[in-house]
């Protein structure tokens, strides 16, 4: 039987939408999902990386030096505090306690994938897999993998698995929707957004990305509802105010959308979409505009 024990989560990037200025808005835009989960069954970050956690599981360690659970609990601790050294040494001691230890391959799959090293990457996310051919966070990630190497069809078969094996996994939808916009299938990409949404209520990311692909298909009026929710749940997000402007500017609406461009402006000084937004607009440095 697989051993209960945390995953880690994932991290995604875009593709170009069909609209111009939105590809413009799109280069370079990396989404970090953080953890789409639901806010029951997991504890929140702040508690979950906090330097008392990780003093508890080291102590845990320290009184239970062979017990590959334990290590494998700290490297996921350690993980999602940005510790990604410590994390990995803690998922390769796990590993040598128990090489058949499916979450362990998993979870030092994530962190070589997020460092770029794909081939290792994928070869853990195989060996989860061939452990348990039911663990879900195995062929998401493997199913990133495939879609950083541009291997789309493998991609969405990943993710298409683990959506059957856990049809609650929030990441697995926005992902799967990540993977069809890029392809310009946006409704099929609005549906998977729709059902991340709702699983994992007040997150930013599956609000920005189903707008995206709203304003990809002349949606406006929709683009910018759900833009509105996404930078009250993160009102630090500068991309998600830089595509709120440009719903706005696209409804007609100059005040919202210059007071939106120039709050992306006030979160990312440099950003040349946001400033010509603000500009193609009308708007005025050191004006006050509406926002809401």
């Amino acid at each position: 039987m697989a051993r209960p024990a945390p995953h880690l989560s994932y991290l995604a990037s875009r593709g170009p939408l069909s609209l111009a200025l939105i590809a413009i808005v799109l280069s370079g835009c990396s989404i970090n999902l953080g953890s789409l989960t639901p806010s029951s069954s997991q504890p929140e970050p702040a508690k979950l990386t906090s330097q008392s956690n990780i003093a508890s599981l080291s102590e845990t360690i320290k009184n239970n030096q062979n017990d590959p659970q334990a290590y494998n609990m700290r490297g996921s601790v350690l993980a999602q505090a940005g510790k990604t050294d410590e994390a990995l040494a803690d998922f390769n001691k796990a590993i040598s306690l128990d090489p058949n230890y499916g979450q362990a391959y998993a979870n030092r799959g994530l962190i070589y994938r997020q460092t770029k090293r794909l081939d290792q990457a994928m070869a853990d996310y195989e060996r989860a897999i061939s452990l348990d051919a039911n663990y879900a966070p195995a062929y998401l990630g493997r199913g990133l993998v495939y879609k950083a190497r541009n291997q789309p069809a493998e991609a969405l078969a990943d993710f298409n698995k683990a959506i059957a094996l856990a049809p609650d996994n929030a990441e697995a939808y926005y992902n799967r929707g990540l993977l069809y916009q890029g392809q310009k299938q946006h409704q099929y990409a609005i549906d998977d957004f729709t059902v991340a949404n709702g699983l994992v209520p007040q997150q930013a990311e599956p609000l920005l990305a189903r707008a995206l692909s709203y304003l990809a298909t002349d949606h406006p009026k929709e683009a910018a509802a759900d833009l509105d929710e996404a930078v009250q749940d993160d009102s630090q997000n500068p991309q998600a105010w830089l595509t709120r402007g440009l719903a706005y500017e696209r409804l007609g609406d100059k005040s919202k959308a210059a007071g939106s461009y120039g709050r992306a402006i006030n979160l990312r000084p440099r950003d040349e979409v946001a400033r010509n937004g603000f500009a193609r607009v009308g708007g005025k440095p050191g004006q006050s505009y509406d926002t809401f």
